[in-house]
């Protein structure tokens, strides 16, 4: 004999108001066990009548506790359960109720059918989520809690009412042998709705408090540097120069540039698109060629571990950048000055380029405890070993336009370096 699991059964509908004045759940109507049909009887003894059902009749191992500690009989009653001395319990019955916060709570028990239920294959019938299982089974009762909006949940409206409705199911076993099918189990389906006001309407208090600001996220992405050349110039008695030319710069289209020995040239290096403030540009390694292939030859050191190349006569000048600077980030730029030079041939010492690209390689910086991301810079040389270098993989390289040498004022060659 073949057994297989199957789905039929009765409706049962139960519906509660969401403006009843219960303290803790909505009134319910109260639900009678469903009965099997009664065959027509061809004993012409009657039997005894039987005791009526009590559906408090629970015993004391089984019960469940329903509502809260402090619930009274009365609003015990209101929500469909049972009450005896000071404690309120499911019944033997098929229990629903609705919460004011807008959840489903439906209880089976084995004993609202005759035969009994399964309370284990009592199910909701249109979903699959496993959050819509019961919340607990117990060898009585199947208990369920779900949101009225969850678990293929259906809304219907009515004049002044929202309704919330939804069904579930028990199987049951079928033996199939060779000239018929039979089934000893009992079997229900349950349609259950939660009915809320429309119109209602509740006071309520609230107080609203300042939220600090979320954290700044940092997450791993491509860093996007631009290093650009200030032109900003002093018009007026008492300017200084350094600072007026940070505040514009050379575009693509004034490129290539035209500077005599000597001059200073004002560089920039900044991080786009970025605004945590917490972040740290540090520049790698400055140095200069003759094209605009970064790692060509002739090459001359401007910074090394974002400090002045010691080994040039006129060094590198680091400008610090701080609030002071009125940018929004002052931690995402760098700033330095350079004099400017022509490459010469190491042969004769005889100038024969005059073409000067900037390059810089860069990185981000996150201050910690162990870390403050500051580049210190002392005058003597500092020790290799001292020097935490930055993987190349973490790093970013940036270039400038062509700076052309148009003047070259008569000196002697000099082949100090």
């Amino acid at each position: 004999m073949e057994l297989f699991k199957c789905l039929f059964g009765l409706v049962v509908v139960f519906a509660c108001d969401a403006f009843a004045q219960d303290p803790w759940m909505q009134p319910l109507q109260k639900n009678q066990p469903a009965l099997p049909p009664q065959w027509p009887q061809q004993q012409q003894k009657v039997p005894p009548p039987e005791a009526p059902f009590d559906k408090c009749q629970v015993e004391h191992a089984n019960k469940i506790q329903c509502g809260t500690a402090d619930i009274t009989a009365e609003q015990c009653e209101n929500i469909n359960c049972c009450f005896e001395g000071r404690q309120c319990y499911y019944g033997k019955a098929v229990t629903v109720q609705c919460t004011r916060d807008g959840q489903f709570v439906v209880v089976v028990a084995q004993d609202a059918t005759v035969p009994n239920i399964d309370v284990d294959s009592v199910s909701l019938l249109e979903t699959n989520d496993p959050s819509c299982n019961p919340v607990d089974v117990t060898s009585a009762f199947a208990i369920f809690q779900f949101p009225v909006t969850a678990c293929g949940t259906i809304l219907k409206a009515e004049e002044g009412f929202v309704v919330y409705e939804n069904h579930m199911s028990s199987s049951y076993e079928v033996g199939i042998g060779p000239r018929g099918s039979i089934t000893r189990d009992s079997h229900f389906e349950l349609l259950f709705q939660c009915k809320y006001s429309g119109t209602s309407g509740e006071a309520i208090v609230m107080e609203v408090n300042v939220v600090p600001p979320p954290a700044s996220v940092a997450a791993a992405g491509p860093l996007r540097v631009v290093l650009q050349l200030g032109n900003g110039q002093c018009y007026s008695k008492g300017c200084v120069e350094e600072a007026v030319a940070y505040t514009s710069f050379y575009g693509p289209a004034d490129y290539p540039l035209t500077k005599v020995l000597r001059e200073p040239v004002y560089v920039e290096v900044s991080i786009l698109e970025r605004s945590d403030p917490n972040i740290v540009l540090n520049l790698e390694h400055c140095w200069a060629t003759s094209n605009p292939n970064p790692q060509s030859f002739p090459q001359w050191d401007l910074l090394v571990d974002g400090c002045p190349y010691y080994d040039d006569r006129y060094l590198t000048t680091v400008l610090p950048v701080d609030g002071s600077s009125g940018l929004p980030y002052p931690t995402h730029h760098k700033r330095f000055i350079v004099q400017m030079f022509t490459f010469v041939d190491q042969n004769n010492f005889s100038t024969h380029k005059d073409m000067v690209f900037l390059h810089c390689t860069t990185a981000v910086c996150y201050p910690s405890s162990t870390n403050s991301c500051q580049q210190p810079c002392h005058r003597q040389r500092r020790a290799v070993s001292a020097v935490k270098k930055v993987p190349s993989s973490r790093t970013t390289l940036v270039s400038s336009g062509e700076v052309i040498l148009t003047e070259q004022r008569p000196s002697a060659p000099n082949t100090r370096r």
